[in-house]
């Protein structure tokens, strides 16, 4: 399965480095979900950097991050606080959410293929429809990308 814009978002819960997180708990906010390989490795690492940078920015257009991956809430806890994150990371350990979300390929690397998230962004918008998606992300310029995109939505930037 996969989302499509226009669409409502499948509905998650999952547990995250501090509690819980549902799909509902974002209603009246957008939300950019992003899908992520790995804790702690140099590509998650620039790319979750990047959402921290820019945090404040997406909090002007109403707009909550949240990570995911199929990391445990352990990994996410250390992860989080070596690089500061202001926003959670939730664990989908069975990939039930991945699957929903159709960001669960089979990848390759050095000739081995495997399974594994495929690097993607879905941004929600505040009734739970996805508003844009962004599949096999490259990192450099991604978080811009997304506020660019708030930015055509045509809402203005909260003062």
């Amino acid at each position: 399965m996969s989302v499509t814009i226009g669409q409502p978002a499948p509905p998650f819960s999952m547990p995250t480095d501090d509690g819980q997180v549902s799909l509902g708990d974002y209603r009246g906010k957008r939300l950019v979900l992003y899908f992520y390989p790995k804790d702690d490795t140099s590509g998650c690492s620039s790319e979750a950097k990047a959402f921290a940078d820019d945090f404040d920015r997406f909090a002007l257009f109403g707009t909550e991050i949240l990570g995911v991956s199929r990391d445990t809430v352990t990994s996410h806890v250390k992860f989080r606080a070596k690089l500061t994150l202001p926003f959670p990371l939730a664990s989908d350990a069975d990939g039930a959410v991945c699957d929903a979300y159709g960001v669960w390929k089979q990848k390759s690397m050095y000739g081995r293929t495997y399974m594994g998230i495929e690097r993607t962004t879905v941004l929600i918008d505040q009734n739970g429809v996805v508003v844009a998606v962004w599949p096999k992300v490259k990192v450099a310029g991604h978080s811009r990308e997304i506020l660019t995109t708030l930015a055509s939505l045509g809402e203005m930037p909260r003062p």
